[in-house]
């Protein structure tokens, strides 16, 4: 018989040999769980503004772009460049031509406009292509905002009142 010191409880030798076999086939599984050597890395850059939303698929290193796709290239009219239906349908073309070349795992770095003029927060496009491709089988790491920040570089216009009606 072997003491807990903590609980001061009998135990006998078979059960604690019994759970140092099981915690140590759990840490097995989880690490077999954890490797990603399946996973085909690339990075989408996806620029949303009011206006259009821009999608951009590189390898791992940002040097050669595997397939590119904007608002404007999914439809005709300008006014629904930037509406999340084109996204959606811009990234559906995306997800297939990433599975054509092999890339089945992507990291997203979100972009807005940004600046000392621009909005911060991205247009209505970005949400619906994100979604759009988890939908067609490509598993995303991490999703990353890389809008650009002012430093207090630049005055922003309208003068020292403002702008006036």
């Amino acid at each position: 018989m072997v003491k807990n010191a903590d609980d001061m409880v009998d135990i006998s030798e078979e059960e604690v040999v019994k759970t140092e076999e099981d915690s140590s086939s759990k840490k097995t599984v989880d690490v077999k769980k954890a490797s990603n050597d399946s996973f085909n890395w690339g990075v989408l850059h996806i620029y949303s503004s009011y206006n259009n939303t821009h999608l951009h698929v590189t390898d791992i290193t940002g040097s050669e772009t595997i397939v590119k796709r904007t608002g404007g290239m999914v439809t005709k009219s300008d006014r629904l460049k930037a509406a999340p239906n084109v996204a959606m349908a811009a990234s559906k073309e995306i997800a297939e031509a990433c599975l054509k070349a092999g890339v089945n795992a992507l990291y997203v770095k979100l972009r807005a406009v940004g600046g000392h003029n621009g909005p911060m927060n991205p247009g209505p496009g970005s949400q619906a292509a994100i979604r759009m491709l988890t939908r067609n089988g490509i598993k995303l790491g991490r999703i990353e905002d890389v809008t650009p920040v002012p430093h207090d570089s630049c005055r922003k216009k309208g003068g020292k009142r403002g702008r006036r009606p």
